[in-house]
């Protein structure tokens, strides 16, 4: 949900505002004089789009889109097997 508020009302109710778009993932439009000036999220949202701003992230999420839809991927139940089976052997020869 996006609320739009004044920063004056936001002042206000900033505690209770602040828990409830970390627990809800709400957004909020902050409004100085009738003109919008600012964005509120939740910071595990906010750093995932910081990350996504990283020319690294976006050429490796390139690069993945283009291999999936080049037919290089396979199911995730077949990919978890694998990662079962080396953890079972790993934990075997530890023994």
């Amino acid at each position: 949900m996006v609320e739009t508020l004044t920063i004056s009302e936001a002042r206000t109710k900033l505690e209770a505002l602040v828990k409830r778009i970390h627990s809800k993932k709400d957004y909020v439009i902050l409004k100085k004089d009738g003109i919008p000036v600012a964005g509120i999220m939740d910071i595990d949202e906010f750093e995932d789009y910081l990350e996504l701003q990283d020319p690294k992230v976006e050429r490796h999420i390139k690069k993945s889109t283009k291999e999936f839809l080049a037919g290089k991927s396979r199911p995730a139940r077949e990919f978890l097997a694998e990662l079962q089976s080396i953890a079972k052997k790993s934990s075997k020869r530890k023994k």
